[in-house]
C-alpha cells in the first residue's frame, strides 16, 4: 500500500481563530490604524463577514444597512444596541466615520452598490460574483480604477493558506505538465439548495420592496424571492455564479490562468422544483489556452444540489507526472510511469512472436537497477492545522489593504475574470450555445 506523508501548514491568522476571538479584539492597535467598517445587506453571508472582520485587530462595526428591519433590530441585539442602521444604503456612504463597506446583498445589487461606494469614498469588499451581468463587470473596473479605492472580491480561497499551498506545488513542477482539471460542488439538503427559512413578519410594512427589486422587473410582493433570491434569476446568478465562481477563483490563483476561451454548460432542474427558475444540477466545459504560466488545458466543473451520497467539494489537477487535490488540505499523488513502451504479440504466430521479442529486446533493454531508478509512490498530504479559517484571512488581507494601500489579489480584474466564465456558463446553458470569451480583453465574441 502507498504510503500518505503528512505536513501541517502554518498561518499566522490560524491558531484557533488568532488563537480566539477574544485575544484577537484585546491586540493593541494604534488609533490611526483603526478601521471603520460598514455591512450592507445581513443576510447568512453578510452576517459572516461582519463576524469575520471584526475579529480583525483594529476593526470596529459602526453602521448595517438591510431592506428587512428584522435583520436590522437583530443587528442591535447581537452587534451594537447603539448601532446606525438603516434600510437605504446611501445613508451609510453618506456618513464620514465609515472607511470601508461589506457588500452581501443579492447579486443584481453588486455593482451598483460597489460603484457607488466607491465614487463615495469608500474602500469594498464585495461578495462574490462581483456582477450579476457581463456588461457591469468594465464598470466596476472602471470605478476602482478612477477612484483608487481598494475593491476586494469575498472569495477566500485566494488567501487560503491551504491554495498558497497547492500553488507553490504546482508552480515548482509537482505534478509536471498540467492537461486537465475537475472541481465540483455538491450538496444534499434543503439548505444547500438555498431553501432558506421565512420569517413569519415578512411583510410590506417590515421590508423596503422596491428598494430589494432594484433594476429588477417590477413583480407584487412575495417574500419567497427576498429570502430565497439565489433561486431566481432576476436578482441572482444560480449555482454558476453562487459556486462556479468559486471554483474559477481558485483554480485562477493557483495555475495562474485568467481564463477560457471557450465555454459550454448543460444541466437541468431534476429535484428542487419549488418555483426556482434556476437548474439544481449544472456541468461546465472549458478550454484554456496556453500562457507564459501553463500549457493549454481542459477544465470541467460540476455541481450537483441532489448527490444522494452527501455533500462535497474539491479539485482534482491532473499532471504529466502527478496529481493534485484540493479538499480540506492539498494531497499530491505519483505513479511512476512505464519506462518502456511494451508490446501486444500475443495474436501472431509463434515464429512472428518469437522475432518480434528478439528485436523489442534489442531496442529496448532492462535498465541497470540503482538509485536514480527509484521513483516516488504513494502520497504527500498537506493540512492547515485545526481551527483554520480562510475566511478570517481573506478580510484580515482586506483589512490590511485599506490601512496600507497595497493591492489585493482578488481585485476587480480578478473577480470579473472569474465571474465573466461563470456568467458565460449561465448564458450557454439557458441559450443553448457554445461561447467564445477573450480572457486578456474580458470580452463576449460573436
Amino acid at each position: 500500500m502507498p504510503t500518505t506523508r503528512r505536513h501541517f501548514l502554518q498561518s499566522t491568522a490560524a491558531a484557533g481563530l488568532y488563537s480566539s476571538a477574544l485575544a484577537a479584539k484585546e491586540k493593541k492597535v494604534p488609533a490611526n490604524d483603526r478601521v471603520q467598517v460598514a455591512t450592507i445587506g445581513l443576510g447568512g453571508m453578510g452576517t459572516e463577514d461582519t463576524h469575520s472582520s471584526t475579529k480583525v485587530p483594529g476593526v470596529e462595526l459602526v453602521a448595517v444597512a438591510d431592506i428587512y428591519q428584522g435583520r436590522l433590530d437583530h443587528a442591535k441585539e447581537v452587534l451594537n444596541k447603539n448601532l446606525f442602521t438603516t434600510r437605504d444604503y446611501r445613508e451609510v456612504l453618506a456618513r464620514k466615520d465609515v472607511d470601508a463597506v461589506i457588500i452581501a446583498t443579492p447579486d443584481h445589487w453588486h455593482s451598483q452598490i460597489s460603484i457607488d461606494a466607491m465614487n463615495a469614498g469608500k474602500d469594498v469588499y464585495c461578495e462574490k460574483p462581483m456582477v450579476q451581468r457581463m456588461d457591469d463587470g468594465k464598470k466596476v473596473i472602471e470605478a476602482q480604477q478612477k477612484t483608487g479605492r481598494i475593491l476586494q472580491v469575498g472569495s477566500q480561497r485566494v488567501s487560503s493558506i491551504v491554495y498558497q499551498k497547492a500553488k507553490e506545488l504546482f508552480r515548482n513542477g509537482a505534478i509536471g505538465d498540467l492537461n486537465m482539471v475537475e472541481a465540483w460542488w455538491d450538496r444534499n439538503s434543503a439548505i444547500g439548495a438555498w431553501q432558506y427559512s421565512i420569517p413569519l413578519d415578512a411583510t410590506p410594512e417590515n421590508i423596503d420592496w422596491d428598494r430589494f427589486l432594484g433594476r429588477a422587473p417590477r413583480v407584487p410582493f412575495e417574500p419567497v424571492r427576498l429570502f430565497r433570491w439565489r433561486n431566481y434569476r432576476d436578482y441572482g446568478t444560480g449555482v454558476a455564479g453562487d459556486l462556479f465562481v468559486h471554483l474559477f477563483s481558485g483554480m485562477h490563483f493557483v495555475t495562474g490562468a485568467i481564463g477560457p476561451t471557450r465555454v459550454y454548460a448543460t444541466g437541468g432542474l431534476r429535484f428542487w422544483k419549488d418555483g426556482r427558475d434556476v437548474p439544481d444540477v449544472m456541468l461546465g466545459l472549458y478550454d484554456y489556452p496556453a500562457t507564459e504560466a501553463h500549457p493549454a488545458f481542459n477544465l470541467a466543473l460540476r455541481v450537483n444540489f441532489v448527490n444522494g451520497a452527501g455533500e462535497t467539494s474539491g479539485f482534482r489537477f491532473v499532471g504529466s507526472q502527478g496529481t493534485m487535490r484540493i479538499d480540506s488540505g492539498v494531497t499530491i499523488s505519483r505513479q511512476p510511469r512505464e519506462t518502456e513502451p511494451g508490446y501486444t504479440i500475443e495474436t501472431f504466430t509463434d515464429a512472428m512472436q518469437k522475432r518480434l521479442l528478439e528485436e523489442y529486446r534489442k531496442q529496448h533493454s532492462a535498465p541497470p537497477m540503482n538509485a536514480d531508478s527509484i521513483r516516488p509512490q504513494g502520497e504527500e498530504k498537506y493540512l492547515p492545522p485545526s481551527g483554520y479559517s480562510d475566511h478570517l484571512d481573506h478580510h484580515s488581507n482586506f483589512i490590511e489593504a485599506v490601512r496600507t494601500r497595497k493591492p489585493v489579489v482578488e481585485d476587480p480584474v480578478f473577480g470579473f475574470r472569474a465571474a465573466g466564465p461563470a456568467l458565460l456558463s449561465n448564458l450557454s446553458y439557458f441559450e443553448q450555445r457554445m461561447c467564445k470569451w477573450d480572457p486578456k480583453t474580458m470580452t463576449l465574441e460573436g
